[in-house]
């Protein structure tokens, strides 16, 4: 009776709804061993900074690049997270903290961020072993950042890249984001808008992510409405009558030829028409002749159902005339490499004012001592290769990671999405051809710089 009476309670309303992510509740959107490990620092008195890195090891299947995404979410997080005093009792009833003692809550209550950031711009095309974000604050503090910063720019990168394989097969042809219904739930849906609009696509479907950051909002009808009719030709006309100068024609509820020959006898302007099922290369050029036959030269054709990069590229190949593709689960889920596998590891610590560098040295695991930055050469208005550094060498070249927040504090405003966009846009041009290519891409040249080596080789042999 009781959980009875707890879940008609939150039915009712008041408080956060259960499962849905709120200001209120980011504290303890975390690992459980983040909050022990900063239980731990602090009984042990390792509380001078420390910097954390986040990179990809290597890169998912088929991709030769990827594309980051998710700092403005990572900024607000930074900026929002507290432990309000509910969670801390909930934490105090754990048994695992059951020895932390009073100043461990003590520190969670007060927590705020403090420290300092540095990034890659959303949009910028990155590769292996590349720190995208660092991380430099308090030990405990930085240690508990981990899992929501990986999870966010994970997710975000990981769509944002898929987006921008959609949009170079697609060429001049438009790509559209339909995949909140099959994302892994509607904030990865909501998420999801807003990388693929990074990575390229021209609108989504999501409304929300349109109110929130002026994406486009895009949508046909659905098969429903025309089996709701007695007659596929009435619920053409019906819809319409609503909407004269936004329909797009579902043809494949029933016959595809057939509605596209019951669409091509309405004697009004008929924006589009979209095919949802069926073999898109037969069927596209029937549609097409039927429509141009009877004089709607101008309207449009939505292909979507299933498609993936190669699908589009195809149909791009065989020069069909389709005018736009709406892309739903391969896209938010990235199907054909579901995770950039992004890790966040220690590089340096300071203990008594001093910089130490810091090191795994695990097979197939092993990383980089050392705060880093990222440089990248260009030549000839294409980029030609990047060089890894430690942050205090000289930079021959443009350098990639920028700080964003200072002693807690953004330091400027974050670009609006379209300029993100835009931005991504120039990047991809840049470039190399052969490593935007969908199939055997080639690898862009990352080297780490001589002084980094030798510092890894060097720390690798004391290990040893």
């Amino acid at each position: 009776m009781a959980a009875s009476s707890s879940l008609a309670s939150t039915r009712r309303g008041g408080g956060t709804p259960s499962g849905f992510l709120t200001p209120s509740n980011l504290g303890l959107l975390i690992d459980l061993y983040e909050l022990t490990m900063a239980a731990a620092y602090l009984k042990h008195g390792i509380v001078e900074d420390s910097t954390f890195e986040i990179f990809c090891r290597r890169l998912p299947p088929h991709r030769s690049f990827l594309i980051a995404a998710g700092l403005e979410q990572a900024v607000e997080y930074l900026q929002r997270v507290r432990f309000a005093e509910d969670q801390l009792e909930y934490l105090r009833g754990l048994p695992v903290f059951s020895g932390a003692g009073d100043s461990f809550f003590d520190y969670l209550g007060k927590f705020e961020f403090r420290g300092d950031i540095w990034a890659m711009p959303e949009g910028t095309p990155f590769f292996p072993q590349e720190p995208i974000l660092r991380v430099k604050a308090p030990a405990p503090d930085a240690q508990l950042l981990e899992t929501f910063l990986l999870s966010i720019l994970s997710y975000q990168t990981m769509v944002a890249s898929k987006a921008a394989r959609l949009t170079l097969a697609a060429g001049s042809r438009e790509v559209i984001d339909f995949g909140t219904r099959r994302a892994h739930g509607p904030q990865a849906g909501l998420l999801a808008a807003r990388a693929s609009f990074i990575g390229g696509c021209l609108g989504t479907s999501n409304v929300l992510a349109g109110q929130q950051w002026g994406i486009p909002v895009l949508g046909t009808m659905a098969h429903s409405w025309v089996m709701q009719f007695d007659s596929e030709a009435d619920a053409f006309r019906s819809f319409r009558e609503i909407f004269p100068e936004h329909t797009i024609m579902l043809l494949d509820t029933y016959d595809t030829i057939q509605a596209a020959q019951l669409v091509a006898q309405i004697k009004a302007r008929i924006p589009g028409v979209r095919l949802d099922s069926g073999d898109l290369c037969e069927l596209v050029p029937q549609v097409r002749r039927i429509l141009d036959e009877a004089g709607h030269v101008e309207t449009r054709i939505v292909a979507s159902g299933d498609l993936n990069e190669e699908k589009i590229q195809e149909i791009a190949r065989l020069g069909l005339p389709v005018d736009s593709f709406g892309v739903g689960t391969d896209l938010v889920i990235s199907s054909d490499a579901p995770s950039v596998n992004l890790v966040y590891k220690l590089a340096e610590r300071i203990a008594s004012g001093k910089r130490i560098p810091t090191m795994k040295v695990s097979t197939d695991k092993a990383t980089y001592p050392f705060s880093k930055q990222v440089v990248r050469f260009m030549k000839n208005d294409r980029y030609v290769a990047d060089r890894i550094i430690i942050d205090t060498e000289p930079a021959p070249a443009e350098t990639l990671l920028q700080q964003v927040i200072a002693g807690g504090r953004q330091l400027s405003t974050l670009p609006a999405l379209k300029q993100i966009q835009e931005y991504t846009r120039r990047q991809m041009a840049r470039l190399p051809e052969g490593v935007t290519r969908l199939q055997n891409p080639e690898s862009y040249p990352v080297e780490f710089s001589p002084r980094l080596r030798d510092e890894f080789s060097q720390f690798r042999d004391r290990l040893a």
